[in-house]
């Protein structure tokens, strides 16, 4: 059969895929510009948990007033331009915002030949809504943890802990509200409601994260140290076995995750191929990223990674919401929390949550076995929580690894005929482009770590600290930002009567007996073989140590 032949260079211009990538390497670019002292990117606005007023004896730490309520990342983080981007205040660093997006999206909806009128009038909407939903779901209420009420000196009150998953959910549930009520505002709203592009955009950033771990880990390192040598070195090496164990759920995610739950999928439920494919990236990968990704590797419908990346969100607030306290109160419990947090690493499938519930299962976990022990036991804040982020990390690291791997196996043998020749070309094209722009940034910032910032060591740190003002903005801010417009984008493009059609009732069990009759057991069973027996430092047994 003849394929038509096509240059290497086709689409770069006019395709959403490569548009992720110059989208998201531009504002990469401009943080790596604090290296030379020049601070681009810190006018993002990102938001803080708030209330109306602090109850009486409280302080504006983790949470604050309503006036406060969002802040440009660089007016903390810059090391040149603090004070300019301090003075935008909240309203000026959203603005600036939407100008500077308005901008770069607007020339990618030109070269992709879209309606670019209609476009910048959907995406005002977009862009405007979004930020309005990300700060009615960090209200206390929706998004505050017994952490940040603790910090914050407030009395004992009911929220519903949800951290960032609140905001993420209330986009999609305001996205489907307009998507399936308001069907001809949905309609014009398409035009600029383009979650696919948003995502991938996102997936480069998160490269930024991942390439910036290790440059955060020195310098949270060097505050620690400050503890004393002995608790500096325990710590030391603590986070070198975290990160080494946690390989293992690369390992496990990969190689057996996928494989049971595509099997769950075909000889179950009996989903189409590429429907299962991208519902076992999903459950067993890493979520939404995981599931365009795969999309785009076996090019599945668009519809199927939406609804997917759908079910992805409800599910991770529903474990977001029940395993830290199964994984505290039943098993694996305080004997082995980083076995916990490891799991939870494994089982959560977006950052968000994943952060979220091990933020959770920290403060549940350290608050049992210090009441169990009468304070014979104090474990420093924050390792469970990183014994959580690492190994979703890592597993993060291998969405484009794994979407290669997929577009071979359906370029030669799923999509193979007889008597068919499939050019090597076939699969650099149905590759997704934009994780080009994820291991770009990845490795770049591994460079700086290893170079100039020299491994951590005292004549790079200065490198390091720099690099940190240009990374946050990008990996943190605009990330999230895109996610959340990813949200409500998928909520307005969703109809709920196609839904029917393209089996989504089956996806819904999928995913519920996947994920916990075979994730998550699983995932606490591997995380038992290569976490048991690591301890955290008993801070309680240092005298004059410093609890945090």
């Amino acid at each position: 059969m003849a394929k038509t032949q096509r240059a290497w260079y086709s689409g770069m211009l006019t395709t959403e895929d490569w548009w992720a990538v110059w989208l998201g390497l531009t504002f990469f670019g401009l943080g790596l510009l604090t290296l030379a002292g020049i601070d681009l990117v810190g006018w993002i606005a990102y938001p803080k948990k708030w209330v109306f007023s602090l109850p009486d004896g409280a302080i504006a730490k983790k949470i604050v007033t309503i006036d406060k309520a969002f802040y440009a990342l660089g007016g903390k983080y810059s090391l040149t331009a603090k004070d300019t981007y301090k003075a935008l205040g909240p309203i000026g660093s959203i603005l600036v915002t939407y100008v500077v997006f308005t901008v770069a999206t607007t020339i990618g909806a030109y070269f992709q030949k879209w309606d670019v009128k209609r476009y910048v009038v959907g995406w005002t909407i977009i862009f405007f809504l979004t930020y309005f939903v990300w700060f009615i779901g960090h209200h206390a209420f929706f998004s505050a943890s017994v952490v940040d009420l603790k910090k914050s000196h407030f009395p004992q009150m009911f929220t519903l802990s949800l951290g960032g998953g609140a905001s993420f959910i209330l986009a999609l549930i305001v996205g489907l509200i307009i998507g399936n009520f308001f069907k001809p505002l949905a309609r014009y709203l398409s035009e600029a409601a383009k979650p696919e592009w948003f995502i991938k955009t996102a997936i480069v950033f998160l490269g930024v994260k991942v390439g910036y771990l290790p440059i955060k880990a020195v310098l949270q390192t060097a505050h620690l140290g400050s503890k004393g040598a002995q608790i500096g070195h325990e710590m030391a090496n603590l986070t070198f076995d975290l990160f080494t164990a946690g390989a293992a759920a690369t390992v496990v995610a990969y190689l057996i995750f996928w494989p049971g739950v595509y099997s769950i999928s075909r000889l179950i439920f009996k989903l189409p191929r590429k429907t299962a494919a991208v519902l076992a990236s999903a459950i067993s990968i890493c979520g939404v990223s995981a599931a365009v990704a795969t999309g785009g590797a076996v090019r599945a419908r668009p519809v199927v990674s939406i609804m997917v990346s759908a079910l992805v969100v409800v599910y991770a607030v529903i474990e977001l919401v029940i395993l830290p306290g199964v994984f505290t109160h039943v098993w694996p419990g305080t004997s082995d929390p980083l076995v916990a947090g490891s799991a939870m690493g494994m089982a959560v499938k977006t950052d968000g949550a994943d952060a979220a519930a091990g933020e959770l299962l920290d403060e549940f976990m350290r608050t049992k076995v210090e009441q169990e022990t009468n304070g014979q036991v104090v474990w420093m804040s924050g390792v469970i929580t990183t014994s959580a982020v690492m190994t979703k990390i890592w597993i993060d690291m291998f969405i484009g690894l794994w979407a290669f791997i997929l577009a071979l196996v359906w370029v030669y043998k799923i999509e193979k005929h007889e008597g068919d020749r499939v050019p090597f070309s076939e699969v650099w094209f149905r590759f997704p482009k934009f994780v080009l722009g994820y291991f770009a940034a990845w490795f770049i910032y591994l460079g700086i770590f290893f170079g100039p910032g020299q491994a951590g060591a005292a004549d790079g740190m200065s490198v390091l600290k720099a690099a940190k003002a240009g990374a946050v903005p990008v990996e943190k801010g605009m990330r999230k930002l895109f996610f959340m417009l990813t949200f409500m984008s998928l909520g307005i493009i969703t109809d709920f009567k196609k839904l029917a059609e393209a089996q989504f009732g089956k996806m819904v069990w999928v995913y519920f007996v996947a994920l916990f009759l075979f994730i998550i057991p699983v995932a606490v069973i591997i995380a038992y073989l290569f976490h048991h027996g690591m301890q955290i430092p008993n801070m309680a047994s240092l005298a004059g140590a410093t609890i945090n």
